[in-house]
């Protein structure tokens, strides 16, 4: 199934891109984040890993928090 076979490569690449974009300082880089949790979520989801849960759920506050600090800089 698509999913299985082409989200972790997805995955992979927009948590490199967001880890460069956060090294440069750019706020985007905690949107990417975000949108990257929503898909990490489908992944946990179908492929059963629910132990990915805490780290997804502290993700998302970690995300949201950086994004909205920085913003407010």
């Amino acid at each position: 199934d698509a999913i299985r076979n082409y989200m972790p490569w997805l995955l992979s690449a927009l948590t490199i891109c967001m880890t460069d974009l956060a090294g440069n300082k750019s706020k985007n880089a905690w949107l990417l984040g975000l949108g990257n949790q929503a898909l990490w979520l489908v992944w946990i989801i179908a492929s059963g890993s629910w132990g990915l849960i805490p780290g997804n759920i502290a993700l998302w506050i970690v995300y949201a928090r950086n994004h909205w600090k920085w913003t407010r800089a």
